[in-house]
């Protein structure tokens, strides 16, 4: 096979029987088999470390959603008290007219 390399592994007795036996089962000889299960590790492994990110992202992102909204209630308290001067303010030239 074309861009490939052997390699030497050390496998106990009963997983390289299970092994070959999957292989079999599925009309895949080892090499295959095994070249196949590599692939699936890694992108599973690939996969896990992606949520990992995302799930780190969604934190940070959480952390300041929270800090956003705090200031916009703040900013919303404040805007509601100007408001309400502006109001009495209005009121009270209504009143001296």
């Amino acid at each position: 096979m074309a861009g490939t390399k052997k390699v030497m592994i050390c496998l106990s007795d009963q997983l390289l029987a299970e092994i070959d036996g999957i292989a079999a089962g599925e009309n895949r000889n080892r090499s295959e088999f095994i070249r196949e299960v590599v692939k699936l590790y890694i992108l599973e492994r690939k996969k896990r470390e992606l949520r990992e990110k995302l799930k780190k992202g969604y934190l940070e992102m959480s952390e300041l959603n929270v800090k956003l909204a705090r200031t916009g209630k703040c900013m919303e308290w404040e805007l509601v008290k100007y408001e309400k001067f502006l109001a009495e303010r209005e009121l009270g030239e209504y009143s001296t007219r």
